[in-house]
């Protein structure tokens, strides 16, 4: 018996990014910020998709939209707080 699916829904919003790079030490682990975020979550969740639906990319859609738009809302948050001159954890 399988688990049930999650809704793509679940990850359309992200983490804060200062929590994510709270523990951040240095510029190069950068590159792992979308991997600590809410992002991660919604990636894992479209490549599960895609494992039950035997890699057929049109039942997973959503799934792929819901990541885009979290990491797309996550790179926002960090822009505007760098605009508005508060200070960012990198």
């Amino acid at each position: 018996m399988s688990t049930p699916s999650p809704s793509p829904q679940d990850n359309v919003k992200p983490a804060d990014y200062k929590d994510t790079f709270a523990a951040r030490k240095s510029y190069t682990q950068h590159t792992e910020c979308v991997s600590r975020s809410h992002a991660e979550q919604a990636a894992k969740a479209s490549l599960s998709c895609m494992d039950r639906n035997d890699y057929n990319r049109d039942n997973c859609m959503d799934f792929f939209q819901a990541y885009r738009d979290c990491k797309k809302a996550w790179l926002e948050q960090r822009r505007d707080d760098r605009r508005a001159g508060r200070p960012t954890p990198i």
